[in-house]
């Protein structure tokens, strides 16, 4: 099984882990993998129990190493097509969760590993990650989001000059740039994810999912379009049972115990 999901308890319920778990080629993306891992998205999308995802490697010193470059050499051009659609359409699944998704990386995150981080909300890198989008030292480019993620997260600039020089940073830079928003020792990687989402857990599931989608399609809109959906994700969250929940928590001084209804 090249995909592995978890599902925490006790304190934890709620989070669950996402592992990539192909040790034999350091977790590249083969049709394999990618089709476990989209059956993975399709289960966590329809489950009202999940309520922060973390994405990490169960193989150490490695993230993802990026699209099987082997297993490419054997396809025909329209299958190549087809295998990077396939790449791009379970990437944007892992960005449209409903739910806040973080990378925890480890190791090498390179190519289609470091366009599949990008995919999450939010990273958390050991301080030895090593990452870029190196397509064009191969002559391609990124395929499977790269050139629009990136470039949202870290501004056009600086995004063009990895690109075009398929240079590898560490996390200390992918943390100045941006890229990364947690770095932490070594080794470290998914204990700091999951005290990231330890610390997202709290909070209403109802109004994470509208906050969620409210800054996603927000990107994607003129402010004052962005404003108007901003209100409608607001509208969702004023009739729920959590609204009132946090307003008597605040209320009697004591934790919120929200359902998500």
């Amino acid at each position: 099984m090249e995909i592995r999901l978890e599902r925490l308890t006790g304190e934890d319920e709620g989070i669950v882990l996402l592992g990539l778990d192909r040790p034999e080629a350091k977790n590249a993306l083969g049709r394999q993998l990618m089709e476990a891992f989209r059956q993975a998205l399709a289960a966590l999308r329809f489950d009202p129990t999940t309520r922060v995802v973390v994405l990490h490697s169960l193989v150490p010193g490695v993230f993802c190493a990026g699209a099987d470059l082997k297993e490419r050499a054997a396809m025909a051009p329209a299958e190549v097509a087809a295998f990077v659609h396939g790449l791009r359409a379970g990437f944007t699944e892992l960005e449209d969760l409903p739910v806040p998704v973080i990378a925890a990386l480890e190791g090498a995150a390179f190519g289609g590993g470091l366009e599949l981080a990008l995919a999450a909300d939010l990273r958390v890198a050991g301080d030895d990650a090593k990452m870029g989008l190196v397509e064009t030292s191969l002559a391609i480019i990124p395929g499977a989001g790269g050139t629009q993620r990136l470039p949202r997260l870290i501004g056009a600039s600086r995004a063009k000059e990895l690109i075009f020089t398929a240079r590898r940073i560490d996390a200390s830079e992918a943390g100045r740039l941006g890229l990364v928003d947690r770095v932490v020792p070594a080794g470290g990687a998914l204990d700091g994810a999951l005290a990231l989402a330890r610390e997202i857990l709290p909070n209403g599931p109802v109004a994470l999912r509208m906050a969620k989608l409210a800054v996603n399609r927000g990107l994607e809109l003129d402010r004052d379009s962005g404003l108007a959906f901003e209100q409608a994700c607001y509208a969702q969250v004023i009739p729920t049972k959590d609204r009132l929940e946090g307003l008597a928590a605040f209320r009697e001084k004591r934790r919120p115990q929200y359902k998500g209804e």
